[in-house]
């Protein structure tokens, strides 16, 4: 063990295991912490009318379903990063998927340790931190031993059989990030990876039902490829799938570097009729992971455990499907950095109440303490919302706040109850405000205009309080981080 950080990770483990056995505590709640991967807004709850996902709206009804919540970072290793260590990107240094936190931060509270220090067992089941490939032994890449006393890598046939299989539209990318996907018309949802993932967290469920938990359920899918069971896809029709209109001039006044390496279509060779097939293929990817959430909440139901158990449900990040041209992540854009954002707490007085506030991932580590009645590391970086989940209306002065990392130069946005901003380079290469009362979909640049002068100056000075500019300026610093 010559890796400073596996044995770090090793101590960690080793004072974990010889901490006492957790006993349930009256009124100590449980926590079920589920998460998805590459999901975006494209949900029944949110108001989507072709999307099925019964089990997430179902969840929404039983709790607060956030409208406006933002990830840190629309990456999974630097968001998933910031949401367990109550941080953002700048002060975890995550910026890409090869840089571990705890190289710059050994002694990191993370936000299962700190319910383990409560007395709490914890246990991941799945993707939560990112950590190399399903089924691999141990734990691996990125993943943090130190947050688990338990925790379990599945796989199924999506990831073991079937790959040689799939329908690939863009061949000269990987699997993992490509436009690709399969209707698996013979494997079952319990042979898939998430089918799995499921299962064991239903295992777990039952062998700790009796002591206080917090369990980390991390979904694979809606990531690519869209790999699933044959009537997850049976549940669209091809004729029904539309992609958003694009203006012929619509990266003329918008600074997305993104933009700049595509256009509408073809998108990496993509026509739009197999574009239309891939958005079918997610939309089954996220139809069956809804369903295998149900197998948990109704697992979590038949125990009784409701009643004492928070429930938290969140992606990553959002995903683009054409919007701009665009398909995937890390942009700046609203489709990017939005996320799907439920919490369901005991005792909430707004349960199946939206909240309009801004709230970002990061709030998540704050939140749950709050509601658990435990005392937080006090150098976490977002708010608790708990006062949202009584009242969704109560006044609130938080904005979010997303950035992305293009070559040598960094991207910061901030979003409002009205308006986003981005700033590229600290604004050396220039910036971009939308105004989403009249553009909800971010396409008339108004940076420029002399009629919004005073609301860029109010929203630069939110980004520059947050991301204040380096002395030696953006692309020293960009070039900084990217070397720690």
């Amino acid at each position: 063990m010559k890796n400073p950080l596996r044995i770090l990770s090793f101590v960690f483990a080793l004072v974990l295991s010889l901490a006492p056995a957790p006993v349930r505590a009256e009124g100590k709640p449980n926590v079920l912490f589920i998460a998805v991967d590459d999901m975006n807004n494209d949900l029944g709850c949110y108001g989507h009318p072709m999307v099925k996902s019964p089990n997430i709206d179902r969840l929404a009804a039983m709790g607060t379903r956030f409208d406006r919540a933002y990830c840190q970072f629309p990456l999974c290793s630097p968001s998933r990063s910031s949401i367990m260590t109550g941080l953002r990107p700048d002060t975890t240094r995550v910026f890409d998927l090869q840089y571990h936190f705890r190289k710059g931060l050994p002694y990191v509270v993370t936000l299962p340790q700190m319910f383990t220090k409560a007395g709490y067992f914890a246990a991941r089941v799945g993707k939560i931190y990112h950590y190399g490939n399903p089924g691999d032994i141990g734990t691996s890449g990125l993943d943090d031993p130190a947050s688990w006393q338990e925790f379990v890598n599945p796989a199924g046939r999506d990831k073991t059989s079937l790959e040689l299989d799939v329908m690939n539209y863009t061949p000269k990318r990987g699997l993992g990030s490509s436009m690709a996907f399969l209707s698996d018309k013979q494997g079952r949802d319990e042979e898939h990876t998430d089918g799995k993932v499921a299962t064991e967290a239903i295992r777990l469920l039952n062998a700790h039902k009796d002591a206080p938990f917090f369990l980390a359920v991390g979904f694979y899918k809606p990531h690519c490829p869209w790999i699933t069971p044959g009537k997850y896809f049976d549940m669209y029709s091809l004729d029904k799938i539309t992609l958003p209109s694009i203006a012929t001039d619509f990266q003329k006044n918008a600074l997305e570097p993104a933009l700049a390496s595509t256009k509408p279509w073809p998108y990496f060779g993509v026509t739009p009729d197999q574009a239309r097939e891939c958005k079918l293929a997610y939309y089954a990817a996220i139809s069956f992971v809804d369903a295998q959430i149900g197998r948990v909440l109704d697992e979590l139901d038949r125990l009784k455990l409701r009643d004492n158990t928070i429930i938290v449900f969140w992606s990553d990040h959002g995903y683009h499907l054409g919007e701009h041209g665009l398909w995937m992540k890390q942009s700046c854009y609203e489709e990017s950095a939005r996320v799907p954002f439920i919490i369901a707490a005991p005792g909430q007085k707004a349960a199946g109440k939206v909240s309009a506030r801004t709230v970002e991932l990061l709030d998540m580590y704050p939140t749950l303490a709050d509601l658990a009645g435990l005392t937080p590391p006090k150098n976490l970086e977002g708010v608790s919302v708990r006062p949202l989940l009584d009242d969704p209306a109560a006044p609130w002065t938080h904005a979010a706040f997303t950035q992305v990392q293009r070559g040598n130069f960094p991207g910061h946005s901030v979003r409002t109850e009205r308006w986003r901003y981005t700033e590229w380079a600290f604004g050396e290469k220039g910036a971009e405000l939308y105004d989403h009362e009249s553009d909800p979909h971010e396409l008339n640049n108004l940076a420029n205009d002399p009629k919004h002068a005073a609301t860029v100056a109010e929203m630069k000075a939110l980004v520059k309080k947050m991301h204040p500019a380096p002395v030696e300026g953006g692309k020293a610093d960009a070039k900084k981080k990217k070397s720690e």
